[in-house]
């Protein structure tokens, strides 16, 4: 199994390729759809499904034109889905402009708690809300990791390298991020954390980090 990373859009959001054989899901398509394509293309990958940590437009923006090429389901909250309702009007708001994206089809609401199995990949689904409702983290145990031995977490907006995702829109909730926050810190101490932005961590790293946040 391989992990590729390409930080993409204006706010430089993480999209990652999971990839196993020729079989490939991708964890937040940020943006640049016509590279994503690109990219699964060169390397001669079947796309096999997509997933969202969370619903913010900085994690979604390529996924209509993808699915304008392939026919591919979203795997997203259904506690988000007023988040891909609003999309366009919050990219004006952030960014200052209307974006060309095409509308989001074929959304699949997973079941909380639970393993996603799709094609060759099978990850377990840890909710985590707090930045938004239906916020999710994707959790492959040592043995599914692509590091030989070491789990790894893909946490989103939830969880940065020396930072948290941020909780002061209406809809956040500080209580279920520091709930979210303490799952995340009651993984193996040498668990990856591939963030929503910026570069990697370990759980390790981030127990020391947040003890203040975490108990105040």
């Amino acid at each position: 199994m391989k992990i590729i990373k390409y930080s993409l859009g204006q706010l430089q959001t993480n999209c990652y390729f999971i990839v196993e054989d020729n079989q490939c899901i991708i964890i937040d398509p940020a943006d640049e759809a016509g590279f994503i394509l690109e990219e699964l293309q060169r390397r001669k990958l079947k796309l096999v499904g997509i997933l969202a940590t969370h619903g913010h437009f900085d994690h979604l923006l390529a996924v209509g034109e993808i699915q304008r090429s392939i026919d591919i389901s979203l795997y997203l909250s259904k506690k988000d889905l007023f988040l891909i309702d609003r999309l366009e009007e919050t990219v004006k708001h952030f960014l200052g402009y209307k974006p060309t994206t095409l509308p989001i089809k074929n959304i699949k609401n997973f079941v909380i708690e639970n393993s996603l199995k799709i094609g060759n990949f099978k990850l377990k689904i840890i909710p985590s809300p707090g930045h938004t409702p239906g916020g999710v983290c994707y959790y492959l145990p040592a043995e599914a990791s692509a590091k030989a031995g070491l789990p790894i977490l893909f946490s989103g907006d939830t969880l940065f390298k020396q930072g948290i995702g941020r909780y002061d829109f209406s809809y956040c909730n500080k209580d279920d991020l520091k709930h979210s926050l303490k799952k995340i810190l009651l993984l193996p101490k040498d668990t990856v954390v591939y963030p929503g932005h910026g570069e990697k961590t370990t759980v390790a790293e981030e127990k020391k980090n947040f003890p203040n946040f975490l108990v105040s």
